[in-house]
């Protein structure tokens, strides 16, 4: 600061001149290029300790890690269950680390089973990797989008009573 107002200080011949600029541009853009670099930079993880149950459905658009006991569905960016964390329900996350135990279905684009995982559901995927160790019953099923739900679902049950009603309507004629 005291090197940039003896700088100032010189170039301009008034004192007011230097005064004006410096005091406005310094701290609105200065302030305003802070706060628009603060967004870019992505916030930790959202850590649910060990000692905690959860009973509901969770959303975030950011990283959870769960260490205790969630009874609920959960939505996430990156979403880690640790070796000793228990869920109960449907599991969606564009990257998933598996340490501990999932009982349902767990969707992703990237999951992945450590040695110390369980998995007791179904597995629908982009890209899976299972080490060695990991304990898993259920099916595994491989999609481009596994994370869209209602699209694949709703097209065959479209086309199923499409077709069916009007084969209905003139045998019934």
């Amino acid at each position: 600061m005291f090197s940039k107002s003896k700088i100032n200080e010189p170039g301009p011949k008034a004192t007011e001149t230097p005064a004006v600029p410096a005091s406005s541009p310094v701290p609105a853009p200065s302030s305003s290029d802070y706060k628009a670099s603060a967004p870019k930079a992505k916030p930790p993880a959202s850590i649910l300790s060990a000692d905690l149950l959860v009973t509901g459905n969770m959303k975030t658009t950011g990283d959870i890690q769960i260490e205790g006991q969630v009874d609920g569905d959960i939505r996430a960016h990156l979403l880690t269950i640790g070796e000793g964390a228990t869920v109960k329900g449907e599991v969606m996350a564009d990257d998933v680390v598996i340490h501990g135990r999932i009982v349902g279905r767990v969707r992703g684009l990237k999951v992945r089973l450590t040695s110390t995982a369980r998995v007791e559901g179904d597995i629908i995927h982009k890209t899976i990797a299972i080490e060695s160790g990991a304990h898993f019953e259920g099916s595994v099923q491989r999609q481009d989008d596994p994370l869209t739900t209602g699209g694949k679902a709703k097209m065959p049950t479209g086309s199923t009573s499409g077709s069916g009603a009007p084969g209905a309507e003139p045998a019934k004629s």
